[in-house]
């Protein structure tokens, strides 16, 4: 039986949590990794305390907590949500963020939305969430005219609606969750059909919600599916609720938290990109090796081998949204391949993976080979296994690897998958649809390249085309989420909503670009973005706020046809010169001598390694580029 409320897809903790958790303020280096790895487990409240405690003193301290980003949460709520607050910060070290967590006093939501001295915007978070309760908002009572009901809704969207617009003009990213259905029921099964009951009424202001929070550039927290999933009998609790004013019971404080954490890592681009699968007795029934093509269990007829099509199926459909699968078998190539090109009743055929990697290596090697190939880090993979024992092994070679803990029953595999969050999404556009047929089609662009003498013969062979243009309203979602996730070829790691993108998008002193390339093989999509400012103290010259592109299109020379359209709208503008800085992080030192590439002066060094340049147009030659260009 599948019980999400012990999330079960994590694993427990040791005997000597604690103790490993203290341990992590004496290490000289690699306190963030350390955190991240303990917060793999499935902690308990004193468990999530003792972390909680130890990364605030981190922090005090001034260490790095890298690789975790920095995120500060404020937390505004119409009930109690403190003990959230504490287990915040552990699901946050999961989901790749440090967390630090600012809660507003109990039911001020308007009072703090409004007051400008307010110690949550004091604190500049770079978010905050908004929890309501249904009480809150009057849909906690029956109401037997429709017309009644129906104002009643209205009036709620428009109090929350009120609330997070205020909260617009005061800070940066705002989440607001949706309500959770109460388990009372008036009419049974028809509590659904009649307009004034609570079920419809908070059915009714949740697709609204849905419409209006994008309007406010607020995103939603999906607390009614969280409750559905839970059981809304055992999410609400009428004594905790009378005796604390908890909104939920409180063992449902690990899931809350995790759920907000995962949305909070998906801002900060730290979500999984592939999914990678064990074969034998996780895509099928049996070894193949042993058992052959006719003995290994798969399709339909009998439980086990509709549980392990279940699997595949679930495989397939991450891959339409654009999660790229790969394979990880210990076996020989030919063996294992020899289910996906002959067995009639498999799901996954080889044209689906990226990678396949088959071999008596072990299985910390082959992940590694895996991120290589697909030029991603390891910390992009989730790894599905049945067999307990190489799980273990991947957890203590590569800790940044994702590894969900499975039951027995192949059943179940798919629902502890999803559920475990790895593929938060917070947008979704056409290239996430097709990001993992990109990858495919980077193995024919090999065949190109070992075809052509050398990279210039190459670039024009692939007929490439470059679009670049303003930002828009289609681009917008995709423009913020390029911003947020994108870390290695990103010269300033500055990160913006999508309401700072619009704001950007309706600044007519900003300068903005989003670039799409394509070529014979398929469309990457839009690939780069760039943001500059007038300069503060040059009134000849623009200041380049953000630049950045994706990992796909590395060695294209995009970035100098990128540079192209951002002089020329420079030069649009009547000004000379453009300024730019390289601050570096982490993940993009490869990026730290592109604008010394592009024929920038650099101009000053700070310690930290960041760069400051600027370019006189005057002194820009034509480029030949390998592609065509296009755009407004």
């Amino acid at each position: 039986m599948f019980a999400p409320l012990k999330m079960p897809w994590l694993t427990e903790p040791p005997a000597d949590f604690r103790a490993r958790v203290k341990r992590v303020a004496d290490l000289e280096n690699g306190h963030g990794s350390a955190l991240a790895q303990l917060a793999t487990h499935r902690l308990n409240s004193a468990q999530a305390l003792s972390f909680t405690n130890v990364q605030q003193n981190l922090v005090k301290r001034g260490i790095s907590l890298a690789p975790l980003s920095p995120f500060r949460l404020a937390l505004l709520s119409s009930g109690t949500v403190d003990a959230v607050a504490t287990a915040l910060p552990a699901a946050g070290a999961r989901h790749g963020v440090a967390l630090e967590v600012v809660v507003a006093e109990f039911d001020q939501i308007i009072q703090t939305a409004f007051d400008d001295s307010s110690e949550i915007f004091a604190k500049r978070p770079d978010a905050v969430l908004v929890h309501f309760d249904h009480r809150w908002l009057g849909l906690d009572r029956f109401e037997p005219s429709a017309d009644a009901a129906r104002e009643r809704v209205d009036h709620a969207i428009d109090r929350v609606v009120t609330v997070l617009r205020a909260l617009a003009d005061r800070t940066g990213q705002i989440i607001v969750s949706n309500l959770a259905v109460p388990p009372e029921s008036l009419f049974g099964g028809l509590d659904a059909s009649v307009a004034g009951t609570r079920k419809a009424q908070i059915a009714a202001f949740n697709l609204l919600l849905r419409v209006m929070a994008p309007e406010c550039g607020a995103l939603v927290l999906d607390i009614a599916a969280a409750a559905e999933q839970v059981g809304t009998a055992t999410w609400f609790d009428p004594v905790v609720w009378g005796l604390y004013k908890m909104p939920f019971a409180a063992e449902c404080v690990p899931l809350v938290a995790d759920l907000i954490a995962r949305q909070l890592g998906a801002l900060r681009g730290r979500v999984r990109k592939c999914l990678v699968l064990d074969c034998d007795n996780t895509l099928w029934g049996g070894v193949i090796g042993d058992d052959g093509l006719a003995g290994i269990n798969i399709g339909p007829g009998n439980a086990e081998g509709e549980s392990f099509l279940a699997v595949q199926q679930m495989a397939l459909e991450m891959k339409r949204r654009g999660v790229i699968l790969a394979i990880c078998s210990k076996n020989y190539d030919e063996i294992a391949r020899g289910p996906f090109l002959e067995h009639p009743d498999m799901a996954l055929r080889e044209s689906d993976i990226a990678v396949f990697q088959a071999n008596w290596a072990d299985k910390p090697s082959n992940l590694e080979a895996i991120a290589a190939s697909l030029d991603i880090g390891l910390d992009a993979l989730v790894f599905l296994d049945d067999n307990s024992a190489e799980r273990a092994q991947v957890r203590a070679a590569l800790p940044m690897v994702a590894v969900p803990e499975l039951p027995a029953d192949p059943a179940y595999y798919p629902l502890y998958l999803t559920s475990a969050g790895y593929f938060e999404a917070v947008a979704y556009s056409q290239e996430d649809a097709t990001r993992a047929d990109s990858y495919l089609s980077n193995a024919r662009r090999a065949e190109v390249k070992q075809q052509v003498r050398d990279l210039g013969e190459y670039l024009r062979a692939l007929e490439m085309t470059l679009d670049v243009r303003a930002f828009d309203e289609p681009g917008r979602a995709r423009i913020a989420q390029l911003i947020n996730k994108s870390n290695q070829f990103n010269l300033t790691t500055r990160r913006y909503t999508e309401a700072d993108v619009r704001s950007f998008e309706r600044d007519p002193a900003a300068l903005t670009l989003q670039a799409r390339l394509q070529d014979k093989f398929s469309d990457f999509g839009m690939i780069g973005v760039v943001i500059a400012r007038p300069h503060d103290s040059d009134p000849e010259a623009y200041d380049i706020d953000t630049w950045l592109m994706s990992c796909r299109v590395l060695g294209r020379r995009v970035e100098e046809g990128m540079l192209e359209a951002l002089v020329t709208q420079v030069r649009n503008a009547g000004r000379r010169r453009l300024y730019a800085h390289y601050l570096p992080t982490d993940k993009n030192r490869m990026v730290r001598e592109m604008f010394d590439t592009l024929g920038f002066e650099l101009i000053a060094e700070q310690k930290n390694g960041g760069r400051s340049y600027r370019l006189n147009l005057d002194d820009i030659a034509p480029r030949q580029l390998p592609f065509a260009t296009k755009g407004a």
